[in-house]
């Protein structure tokens, strides 16, 4: 289809790919408003070309009638499959399934299987028959080498190969990526509890899915949605990234608020408002160092249940180690300014640059392995601006230490 004229309004992609295209650069609820302008005949096409997660989540956001007309517009096989897909949880194997091909009995022949498979390859690509029983259980896959080496006269239940690996619908993306880790098949049949073949799902889908996971968990540590793509309109992009920002404003007073609490202390250690940022600083990357590798085990499925205080504990001793001998070269600048001013406390000053850098790095690493286990424990999403609330407590750990031991010692 190379050409696809919208209702009176004219606007937007005029031909099929690059509809297509624009409805990739969106956002979900981006792609449908999109979409709505156009008539069913025209989106039907569209959303079998695009990836099966992102044509359900969009199916969601377009008005029910409008839905009812495209579903009537793709192929009944296909329409069934689409409400089928909408029946599991968002981010399961079930969302990414496609209308099971190539489906044969177990007493075919491989003559007959070939002759039902040349006009389908014409229209589909084609990379392993399916062979079921009246139930619509799997039995067994056919390969095409199967078939190329078999006689003609060969039954498939003599020639398929039996106990075939299978992925569940209700399977999260991450449980089933861990299991398909070591396999690297094209294509997986999806089974239900008792064995019936529900649908396809390839490799390619659920490898795209994940790395897009995993490049929106990214954005998702500072307080940017998933659902922001780069052709976003700035209106939206503002939208989800405004809230973020007033909570880290407001954490950011949290810090100020610690600063403020011991302005005597640093209006008669001027020398200290230099240190602060450099305590903000390492304690914070120190934090992040825990996060990124906390968050990658708990998407790995390396985290165990019950191994979160082993973690905790490692991660706090990461941080004393580390406070320890970068607080040595902290602590050696602070001496040579704090001796280069003429200040009598060189010494007792950079004893407290070296022990809050230790304390900080301590808390820091805690932190880092916490805040996405509490979020998690609460049922959020881990990875969820996890980076504003860990940078509020570095900031007024690194700071309230560093300025509450040289009110205390000096």
């Amino acid at each position: 289809m190379e050409s696809a004229q919208p209702p009176a309004a004219g606007k937007g992609p005029q031909s099929h790919q690059d509809i297509v295209a624009a409805a990739k650069a969106r956002s979900p609820g981006e792609a449908a408003a999109l979409l709505a302008e156009y008539p069913a005949a025209v989106i039907g096409p569209v959303l079998q070309d695009l990836a099966p997660m992102l044509t359900q989540d969009i199916l969601l956001e377009l008005p029910g009638g409008l839905v009812d007309a495209v579903m009537n517009a793709v192929p009944a096989e296909v329409a069934a499959q689409w409400r089928l897909n909408q029946t599991y949880p968002e981010g399961s194997i079930g969302r990414m399934m496609v209308p099971p091909l190539a489906v044969f009995r177990p007493g075919s022949t491989v003559r007959e299987t070939v002759e039902q498979l040349r006009p389908m390859v014409r229209s589909a690509f084609i990379t392993y028959g399916y062979v079921t029983d009246d139930a619509g259980r799997l039995l067994g896959i056919i390969t095409m080498r199967d078939l190329l080496f078999a006689g003609d006269d060969v039954t498939l239940d003599t020639v398929m190969l039996r106990n075939a690996f299978a992925l569940q619908p209700e399977l999260a993306l991450a449980d089933a990526m861990k299991l398909v880790l070591d396999r690297h098949y094209p294509v997986y049949p999806v089974c239900d509890g008792e064995g019936r073949l529900l649908g396809l799902v390839r490799g390619q889908t659920m490898f795209q899915e994940q790395a897009f996971e995993i490049t929106a968990q990214v954005g998702s540590l500072v307080g940017v949605e998933k659902e922001e793509r780069l052709a976003t309109p700035l209106q939206r992009s503002f939208k989800f990234r405004h809230p973020w920002l007033q909570i880290n404003l407001a954490t950011a007073f949290v810090a100020g608020a610690v600063v403020a609490i011991f302005q005597d202390t640093v209006d008669r250690l001027v020398i200290l408002a230099l240190f602060l940022p450099i305590l903000a600083g390492q304690s914070g990357n120190t934090g992040c160092q825990a996060l990124a590798v906390t968050l990658r085990g708990m998407t790995l499925g390396e985290l165990k249940a019950g191994a979160e205080r082993a973690l905790v504990i490692k991660e706090a001793s990461l941080g004393a180690l580390n406070g320890a001998f970068t607080g040595l070269v902290a602590a050696l600048g602070m001496f040579i300014v704090a001796s280069y001013q003429g200040n009598p406390n060189a010494l007792m000053l950079s004893i407290v640059v070296w022990i809050a850098l230790v304390g900080s790095c301590v808390a820091s690493g805690v932190c880092g392995a916490m805040v996405p286990l509490t979020l998690k424990k609460f049922g959020f999403d881990p990875a969820t601006a996890s980076s504003i609330f860990l940078t509020t407590a570095t900031d007024v750990v690194s700071m309230g230490l560093l300025l509450g031991l040289a009110a205390t010692l000096i």
